[in-house]
């Protein structure tokens, strides 16, 4: 039998659709691939995220835990006593530093303590914490910082400590070094008490001067 010219001319719907599915098909292969590359691609930057994270997490912990240590190991504190002389000057001090007493005679007193061993002392040597008592008066004292307050480079403010009334400093000083001074009137003389470094102001404040006593 002979086929018509409209059934010659007709498309058949079955590979229309047979047509339609495999692009189908392909374009939700394509999109799939894609979603799984991505997927994989997300997961590793994830994962590589995670890691740093817990590294970074650990490396702060080890810190933590060795700060927590050296803050640990610092006590039970140790208390310095002056001369009777010079106004029997006491305080604590953490049991990890040394002390050096440069100076301790009917003149004044110049004693040094810090982490470890005691530096060499010497212009710009930075030091935990300083005490010095001074043959001098407190305004004198007092009057050697004027220009430096006036300057800017340190801040002056009243303070009582333990009963005790004295001027805080806090700056640079003229020998660079950037810390905190304490100055009280000790009788005829001078009491100082100063720390040179940033690093040492929280036992200087909760440590030195929360302890700090003497015989005005």
């Amino acid at each position: 039998m002979k086929t018509s010219l409209r059934e010659q001319g007709s498309v058949n719907p079955l590979v229309i659709s047979n047509i339609l599915l495999a692009v189908f098909a392909v374009g939700l292969g394509s999109v799939m691939v894609w979603a799984l590359v991505n997927y994989n691609d997300q997961k590793n930057n994830v994962d590589s995220k995670i890691a740093v994270a817990v590294t970074d997490a650990k490396k702060e912990q080890s810190a933590q835990d060795e700060k927590d240590f050296l803050e640990r190991e610092k006590a039970p504190y140790v208390q310095y006593v002056g001369p009777e002389d010079l106004g029997r000057v006491t305080l604590n001090y953490p049991k990890t530093w040394s002390v050096y007493a440069a100076k301790s005679d009917s003149s004044g007193l110049e004693v040094y303590f810090h982490p470890g061993i005691v530096p060499i002392v010497q212009q710009g040597q930075q030091f935990a914490t300083v005490v010095k008592v001074f043959d001098r008066s407190n305004e004198q004292v007092l009057k050697s910082y004027e220009s430096l307050i006036k300057k800017g480079d340190l801040k002056s403010s009243q303070v009582v400590i333990n009963g005790f009334s004295g001027t805080r400093l806090d700056g640079t000083f003229s020998n660079g070094i950037k810390g905190s001074m304490v100055i009280f009137k000790l009788r005829d003389k001078t009491l100082t008490v100063e720390t040179d470094a940033e690093t040492f102001k929280p036992d200087f404040n909760d440590v030195i001067l929360k302890s700090l006593d003497f015989n005005p």
